[in-house]
């Protein structure tokens, strides 16, 4: 399911949450409203966990004695998985939630 703003109730769309997940800012802006979104402290749980399945992957073509064309393959595969589904793991809140 996608990120739905707090303010104004509206359901943002993947293009809409993936353009935003790529900003150094800590908010991201409601493209509807245009007012400022955080991560709740569970989504940002989520995203970072996501982050550790590409390289985790890296170990599966150890175990097996794959080559190293398939585990680039693998890497590359796993890797546009987690950017793919990453916009389904965003959940938005009015406030910034401290993430412990």
């Amino acid at each position: 399911m996608m990120p739905t703003c707090q303010n104004c109730g509206e359901r943002w769309t993947w293009n809409q949450t993936f353009k935003r997940m790529f900003t150094l800012d800590a908010s991201m802006r409601c493209p509807y409203c245009e007012k400022k979104q955080y991560l709740t402290t569970k989504s940002r749980r989520r995203s970072s966990l996501c982050g550790f399945v590409p390289p985790l992957t890296l170990l599966l073509p150890i175990i097996f004695d794959a080559s190293s064309l398939t585990t680039i393959i693998i890497l590359i595969g796993t890797s546009l998985l987690m950017i793919g589904i990453w916009p389904f793991f965003i959940e938005l809140s009015n406030q910034e939630e401290p993430l412990w």
